[in-house]
């Protein structure tokens, strides 16, 4: 079954090549919007697997239904696709519940790319802007939590959470600890389960909170 994309975006033509170009890619585009209630509405009807989300929409904002959207549909990923790579945009957007931050300048093997990472649950980044988005979660997290309280993980699930904190993907992490892509995303869901978390980039965030991206002696 291939996979189902929404296309968010206020300008028609934009909204309309992008669109054409993921259906001849064998993507399916259930539906389109130009505005936040118009992507909130189509997304809770079409349940897409990702969500292709501008954030400047006329007089609305994508922050907005990005967050709402997270918010209602647990499965859905968004991935932002936006012209501005303004720092405070970017950590804004990941706040509300992104999956993924992708400025509009990359290439549309960039965007294919990044549209089937995202749905097989990588944290997708235009170069650059994934050490910004770790960088805020360790500014944020000087004092690690205690972990007293924290929901128990297995030592395999806390071994892929230390590596997820240092933001490497599925395929580094699997490479890395001699197992299956399949089977690191079989533990990351287990973990966002048990911390009642909705995706890699909110696990990464709780993971560094808590000090597991830093070395064990």
């Amino acid at each position: 079954m291939s996979l189902s994309v929404m296309v968010v975006d206020d300008h028609p033509m934009w909204r309309g090549g992008v669109a054409r170009d993921l259906e001849e890619r064998g993507f399916t585009v259930p539906a389109t919007a130009s505005d936040a209630p118009g992507a909130v509405r189509a997304a809770c009807a079409m349940r897409p697997d990702v969500v292709l989300m501008d954030l400047t929409l006329g007089e609305t904002s994508g922050v907005d239904a990005t967050r709402e959207i997270t918010g209602t549909l647990p499965d859905t990923k968004v991935l932002v696709l936006s012209a501005s790579g303004e720092h405070a945009d970017v950590l804004e957007a990941v706040k509300a519940g992104a999956s993924g931050y992708l400025v509009k300048s990359a290439s549309a093997e960039e965007l294919i790319d990044a549209v089937r990472r995202t749905a097989e649950g990588d944290p997708v980044f235009t170069p650059g802007l994934a050490g910004l988005v770790l960088g805020e979660f360790r500014r944020m997290a000087d004092t690690p939590a205690s972990t007293d309280s924290a929901p128990q993980v297995t030592d395999r699930e806390t071994e892929v959470l230390r590596l997820v904190a240092k933001g490497l993907s599925s395929r580094q992490i699997a490479t890395k600890l001699s197992i299956s892509p399949r089977t690191v995303e079989n533990h990351v869901q287990s973990t966002l389960r048990k911390l009642q978390l909705h995706n890699r980039v909110e696990l990464a965030r709780y993971a560094i909170e808590h000090g597991f991206d830093q070395d064990e002696d």
